[in-house]
């Protein structure tokens, strides 16, 4: 489908393949290099951090095939929600897409958090003082003026969308040009000895580096979330997946070598706002206060395309009566799900109120279990179960991309640690008991018939 069509759902398809990459990009990327680089120095003990991007990128490409091939063929409003029940309905009626939704409302919220936290933090740089009572309100704040941009048309979101986007390269490639006109090589390359040895920094911080990793790399999906109100989707929700995450892999890559040739990596590690110290010792302090400016705009880009697409996963949910019709009610004048956005709006903003840290490893656990790991299985059933599905796009060299997904997920989830794996189950397992409440109130399976 082409044009600007109303879908059968209200939804006006109004998103093109520049606004489609530049939402996931803007999701991407957001603050989150800005407060990993020194976390990720950290943990891998030295410049050779900079391979864990790569590694981190690699799965990324991996699962991001996964969700061109499922955006191409099933284009909905909620994404993994569309996917997950089309795949699993025959078999588990409708506990997979329901617990799905039942984490992204609180994954997806976590994910935004981050940014808030993030921007604080370098809010922190153009205050000085800030305390951290006055760090969260302002964290709650900012969430408010997100939701309140938020209601109006996708046509003029699509348009604010694109203005965040230039901010975040402006942000972006200020901090790489900084850096590479004072880079230093001896600083780039100064690694530890036996770095890369068995048993060494590399290998011992690989898995922990990997979960700040693809941290970093979420949001090359944002776009599958709003695919009922994609152009063509066939072509493309691909295009922009694939587009979005080699072009952060890039942007990734020459960031953090550029950081490490300016500050010691040992400095690096201990630092909060990194990005602005590179471009005060490069450029003075004026500048980096101006473009420490423009980062913060472009936190605030990632919590707003974040709530954007995480909106509609909720929506889609209710409208299929997984949950509360309040959820599932569109704007009579805008049409946009405005419940859903409110709600998502409130966890993210409760879950600002956390460490970075903390956050960052409980959603990786929280979204790995159900969606990344039940997504890649899902593409395999549907290929079976469904040959004849209509796919504008088929996964390259499948099955390859998904056996390196599924490895890739398994080891971010163990390294993410005992306490959020297990908070990650309990939350499941939550979801699998409210999931059983509302089986026997609406009597289907286990209750009830499979859908035939």
């Amino acid at each position: 489908m082409t044009g600007t069509a109303t879908t059968a759902r209200g939804f006006e398809r109004r998103i093109g393949p520049w606004q489609a990459t530049a939402i996931n990009m803007t999701q991407m990327c957001g603050i989150g290099p800005f407060v990993t680089i020194p976390t990720m120095v950290a943990v891998m003990g030295g410049p050779q951090a900079v391979l864990g991007w790569l590694v981190g990128a690699l799965v990324a490409l991996a699962d991001g095939l996964v969700w061109a091939e499922l955006g191409a063929a099933l284009p909905g409003a909620g994404g993994s929600y569309v996917y997950l029940r089309e795949a699993f309905q025959h078999r588990t009626g409708r506990l997979m897409p329901f617990l799905f939704a039942w984490t992204a409302m609180l994954f997806v919220p976590l994910i935004m958090s981050t940014g808030v936290i993030g921007m604080v933090s370098y809010l922190g740089y153009l205050v000085p003082g800030l305390t951290p009572a006055a760090g969260r309100a302002i964290g709650v704040g900012v969430v408010a003026l997100a939701v309140l941009l938020l209601y109006r048309r996708i046509g003029e979101i699509t348009r604010l969308t694109a203005v965040l986007f230039a901010v975040m390269l402006v942000s972006v490639l200020s901090v790489v040009v900084a850096a590479y006109t004072h880079f230093d090589a001896d600083l780039a390359f100064a690694y530890p000895d036996g770095a890369f040895a068995a048993g060494g920094p590399f290998w011992t911080g690989l898995g922990a580096g990997l979960v700040i990793a693809i941290y970093d790399y979420l949001g090359y999906n944002t776009a599958a979330y709003l695919g009922a109100e994609v152009r063509d989707p066939g072509r493309t929700l691909p295009r922009a997946i694939l587009v979005s995450i080699t072009g952060i892999m890039a942007l990734y890559f020459l960031l953090n070598l550029g950081v490490l040739g300016v500050v010691p990596w040992q400095e690096v590690a201990s630092s909060s706002s990194v990005a602005s110290l590179v471009l005060e010792r490069s450029w003075g302090t004026t500048t980096a206060q101006v473009l420490t400016a423009c980062i913060v705009v472009t936190a605030f880009g990632s919590v707003f395309a974040g709530l954007l697409g995480g909106s509609r996963i909720p929506f889609h949910a209710a409208r299929d009566g997984l949950f509360l019709p309040w959820f599932g009610r569109l704007h009579p004048r805008l049409r946009f799900p405005h419940a859903a956005l409110l709600a998502m709006g409130a966890v993210t903003a409760v879950g600002s109120l956390f460490t970075l840290q903390d956050v960052i490893n409980v959603l990786t656990a929280v979204f790995v279990i159900v969606q990344s790991v039940a997504q890649v299985v899902a593409l395999v059933v549907l290929r079976r179960r469904r040959p004849d599905l209509p796919r504008p796009y088929r996964q390259w060299l499948y099955p390859l991309p998904c056996v390196v997904a599924l490895l890739g997920w398994a080891f971010v989830y163990y390294s993410a640690g005992p306490r959020p794996v297990l908070l990650s189950l309990a939350w499941l397992a939550a979801g699998g008991v409210a999931f059983l409440v509302w089986a026997r109130r609406q009597r289907t399976w286990p209750f009830g018939p499979l859908p035939a």
